[in-house]
């Protein structure tokens, strides 16, 4: 019973053929037990190793039955795996885990960026030996508007910032991003699996090219492709970065690589499921049904299930990857000569990026000048209220 086996051997009485092959079969079957005195009616058994230094018992029975110790204290020997083994491991090398670990995107836009660093310089050196003022220098080297610089009395700021990232621009980074994946990923032919191939599940009724699989899409292409979703299901430019996070840590956890094939329904799973968790708002897969009408509920929900078994179900986004996203996406724009529009701060714009504290804004609201603190002697110490000076010796 339980993790005790028996077999019943009647002292005297000689062992059927039957007992003889089960008895064959115990021995046979399970190694490390040894059954020895085979004489005697009165049997030992002897635990392996591993066993005998946990337990080193010898089990003996009168009766004629022998015993097999119980395993309890002892290491499992099936192949079962314990729901601890089962836990996925600490990712120190995940992005999309760990603050310390640069983006991929960041790794795979590096030539581009060294390209695009290298380009500035020649254009400011060009610029430098054809004008003469450093004005000049700097409109001709960046070949656009003169970059503005903070100082003492001004303050250039965006309209972009950590808490509240501007919709379109975090739009087209996200989308640079992704371009950089698809264009610099690491095999040629895209590691997939079928939920993600466009198609065996279109998107659209629109009838695919031939090569629909080996040319890569355009930066422009995928932006209005994010856009297109982002305007019709009224989302934010936070859910933009989670959708980045959750691309890439799909990437990671499913060995995967995003390619011409499958870009748009990995993207789609991703935008789905930012949404669904970072939304304040409830979303089902149908109301996406409405956004593109040729795709069923069934398929939306099987694309949501893959995707979250993919992920492990870890949909988790620490504050500080987050941050880490948003600040590398501004430095691939910066990169990219993306232009972030930026304007002189003024006290409202301060006082709603909430530079202020909310002592300093209430006093600023009351327009009442910031009272001087004084210093008290030690008759004032008590004020008004003291009936007596104290005599101190």
């Amino acid at each position: 019973m339980g993790n005790t086996l028996s077999c019943c051997i009647p002292p005297g009485v000689s062992e059927s053929k039957t007992s003889k092959r089960t008895r064959r079969s115990v021995e046979n079957g399970l190694e490390g037990f040894d059954v020895r005195d085979e004489h005697n009616a009165r049997q030992d058994v002897v635990i392996n190793k591993h066993y005998s230094r946990t337990n080193s018992h010898n089990f003996h029975d009168t009766n004629g039955f022998v015993h097999y110790p119980s395993t309890k204290n002892s290491e499992s020997v099936s192949n079962i795996q314990h729901i601890s083994e089962r836990e996925p491991e600490d990712g120190i090398n995940d992005p999309s885990i760990n603050p310390r670990t640069g983006p991929l995107f960041m790794v795979r836009s590096k030539s581009e960026l060294r390209e695009g660093r290298e380009r500035k310089r020649r254009s400011q050196y060009n610029g430098m030996e054809n004008q003469g003022t450093p004005s000049d220098v700097s409109a001709a080297g960046s070949g656009g508007p003169i970059r503005k610089f903070n100082s003492c009395s001004t303050i250039y700021v965006d309209d972009s910032t950590v808490s509240q990232p501007n919709l379109r621009n975090t739009i087209k980074c996200v989308s640079l991003a992704i371009y950089y994946h698809i264009k610099n990923r690491e095999e040629r032919e895209a590691r997939t699996i079928d939920i993600f191939d466009e198609k065996l599940h279109p998107l659209s009724k629109d009838e695919l090219s031939f090569d629909y699989d080996r040319v890569d899409p355009e930066h422009r292409h995928i932006y209005r492709f994010l856009r297109t979703l982002f305007n019709a299901a009224q989302l934010t430019a936070e859910c933009a970065i989670v959708t980045l996070v959750y691309l890439e840590r799909l990437l990671t956890y499913g060995e995967m690589d995003i390619g011409p094939s499958n870009w748009k329904r990995m993207v789609l799973g991703a935008v789905l499921l930012a949404s669904k968790v970072w939304d304040d708002q409830a979303v089902w897969n149908v109301d996406y049904c409405q956004i593109m009408r040729d795709i069923k509920v069934e398929d939306m929900n099987e694309l949501e299930r893959n995707f979250l078994e993919l992920l492990q179900f870890n949909i988790n986004v620490p504050a500080s990857v987050y941050a880490k996203y948003y600040f590398d996406l501004r430095s691939l724009a910066d990169a990219n000569d993306m232009s972030f529009p930026s304007e002189q701060l003024s006290v409202e714009k301060a006082q709603k990026l909430e530079a202020l504290s909310r002592d300093c804004a209430q006093k600023f609201s009351d327009g009442a000048p910031l009272a001087v603190k004084r210093s008290s002697s030690l008759d004032k110490i008590a004020g008004s209220n003291r009936r007596s000076v104290a005599i101190l010796s």
